[in-house]
């Protein structure tokens, strides 16, 4: 096939490398404590969660097809630059720039119109300035949260994380959706109350009092 340079031919070559993302494991686990998922399946989930709890947003009549693209491409990078884990402190030093640099070679694979498209939706997810983005970064701290209670801690427990951590990690989801913030600071303190989650210093049953 001499289609190499045409439109189309980048395009699928940009389908086939995103199926890699499925092959990128997180340190979340399915609800069922089966086996930990995938970033494609972290994707997806946020992609019906956006639909499902929109009207939850902070901000009313948001960008919902916006929202969708953010949530669906947020974590292409990882392709390249691997799961970084939300409580990795020495991970997160150069975190930024191996994205960056992933962001620059995956989206890159498009035609020009689609890649510049399509890194200024990730910048905006990253950068999380506008409603869509807030939003979207909302629910991405919202799933594994949820996840984490259902599966009575086991993340939180194998990697010793508190509830202080919990909390001061994910507090600005209130940017975005505070009705979902209000919720998961309510299953953290059940967390806490049932052993799935230590407490830490104390800040956490503050924060959560504060419905």
């Amino acid at each position: 096939m001499n289609t190499n340079d045409s439109r189309l031919a980048k395009q699928i070559e940009f389908i086939v490398e995103i199926d890699k993302l499925k092959q990128v494991l997180r340190r979340t686990w399915l609800t069922d404590k089966s086996r930990r998922e995938n970033d494609a399946e972290h994707s997806w989930h946020l992609g019906m969660m956006a639909i499902l709890l929109i009207e939850h947003a902070q901000q009313p009549q948001l960008d919902l097809l916006r929202v969708l693209k953010m949530v669906l491409i947020h974590d292409l990078v990882e392709i390249d630059a691997g799961d970084t884990f939300a409580y990795d402190e020495a991970g997160a030093m150069d975190k930024a720039e191996r994205e960056t640099a992933a962001a620059a070679r995956i989206f890159g694979l498009l035609p020009s119109d689609q890649a510049a498209e399509l890194r200024a939706l990730w910048e905006e997810f990253e950068t999380r300035q506008t409603p869509e983005a807030k939003y979207a970064a909302a629910l991405d701290r919202f799933q594994p949260m949820l996840h984490n209670y259902r599966t009575q801690g086991k993340a939180w427990q194998e990697h010793g994380i508190t509830a202080d951590q919990v909390i001061t990690r994910n507090r600005h989801m209130a940017e975005g959706a505070p009705a979902l913030w209000d919720y998961a600071r309510q299953f953290v303190a059940d967390a806490v109350a049932k052993g799935y989650l230590g407490q830490g210093t104390g800040i956490a049953g503050t924060l959560c009092e504060k419905q």
